[in-house]
């Protein structure tokens, strides 16, 4: 089984909705692959686990809450040398982060351009993580 590795910042939205959504329809299409997340900043997340915008849209698609972990969890070294892909949610707002946090690996992973919350609405960033998560998805299937 082949790993991809989502990261945004507390690993509370972005990264965890991408998670459990790729592991959904990664397991419906029968790929070997399986997603994880983390965050680069997790005590900059809520205390209360999971995102409500991520529960309610994962509810909307039917997608049960399995596919995540229950709580945020930092980023650490092993998690970049485990995963096959590793994918950050916001170019502009984690590749510095990586560059100060995990010097050497901010050029080694794909970077998506996904607001958080204090730049675009729920509906506008989980649509597009689903719009790459499908593309990856299909990329991955035809590969």
């Amino acid at each position: 089984m082949r790993e991809i590795l989502f990261i945004c910042t507390g690993n509370y939205y972005r990264s965890r909705y991408a998670e459990a959504l790729f592991n959904h329809e990664a397991s419906r299409r029968g790929l070997n692959w399986r997603a994880f997340s983390r965050g680069l900043a997790v005590y900059l997340a809520p205390p209360d686990g999971l995102s409500p915008h991520t529960i309610r849209r994962l509810q909307e698609r039917g997608i049960t809450r399995d596919g995540t972990g229950a709580d945020p969890v930092q980023v650490q070294a092993s998690d970049f040398r485990r995963a096959g892909l590793v994918v950050a949610l916001k170019e502009t707002e984690h590749r510095p982060l990586m560059a100060r946090l995990h010097p050497g690996w901010e050029n080694r992973i794909e970077y998506w351009e996904i607001s958080d919350l204090d730049a675009a609405t729920p509906e506008l960033a989980l649509g597009a993580i689903e719009a790459h998560v499908m593309a990856l998805l299909a990329e991955l299937g035809s590969a």
